[in-house]
Formats: structure tokens, C-alpha cells, sequence
């Protein structure tokens, strides 16, 4: 009987914490707020945090672009600039544009991105 009053309380509480997460708000972060999370880079979390943000929005992109649909905006050629150098050119780009500061820091990479690592247009015949 204990057993099953155990298995019971546990089945109404992960379920009471299940509601609460299934309720709880996704916060899309700005691109100041990211932007100030690369800019400080002092300890591993916030570097981690920064590197693993605007490489998902990165890896999101090739993902999701159908190439024979759409024509790529951005290019990044081999051998690729290191992580460190990319951060360091986001942060700078993110000075030159204090108008995106508030937007949707996904965006705002992707933008960074195209700018940073366009492709060459192709010339039609």
C-alpha cells in the first residue's frame, strides 16, 4: 500500500512540474544581451554560452536552407576563420549597429553572417 501511495505522490508531482515547465515563457534573448555575454569572455560559461549560441544559429541555418530553392547569403570558405576570430568580428559589428540592439539576437547573427561571409554573386547568362 505504501508503495503505491509513493507511486502515486511521484506521478502527481512530475506531473505538477511538467505543467509548470510546459507553461513557463521561452525568452529570446537580444542581440545586446548576447552581444554582452561574448563581449566578456572572462569565464568558461559565458564563452561557452556565447560560442554555442552563434554557432546553433549557424548550424540552423545550413540546416533549414533547401540550396536548390534558394540562393545561399552566406559563404563561409575553407579554411574558415576560428571561432575566436568570428566572436571578435561579431562584437565589433555589433558596436557599428547599436539599432539592432534590442531585436532577436538570431537574426541579427544571421545578418552579421551574410555580411561577414557573402557569397559571390553568380553571373547569368
Amino acid at each position: 500500500m505504501k508503495y503505491r501511495l509513493y507511486i502515486l505522490a511521484s506521478s502527481l508531482y512530475v506531473m505538477a512540474t511538467a505543467q509548470a515547465v510546459a507553461q513557463e515563457k521561452i525568452r529570446v534573448p537580444s542581440t545586446q544581451e548576447v552581444i554582452s555575454t561574448c563581449k566578456t569572455p572572462s569565464s568558461p560559461e559565458s564563452r561557452s554560452f556565447c560560442i554555442g549560441y552563434v554557432t546553433a544559429v549557424y548550424d540552423s541555418y545550413m540546416v533549414s536552407r533547401k540550396p536548390k530553392k534558394v540562393e545561399s547569403l552566406i559563404c563561409m570558405n575553407q579554411p574558415a576563420s576560428t571561432r575566436d576570430e568570428v566572436i571578435a568580428d561579431l562584437t565589433k559589428w555589433s558596436d557599428k549597429h547599436p539599432e539592432y540592439a534590442m531585436e532577436p539576437a538570431a537574426g541579427n547573427i544571421l545578418r552579421f553572417f551574410s555580411e561577414r561571409f557573402p557569397c559571390k554573386k553568380s553571373v547569368k547568362r
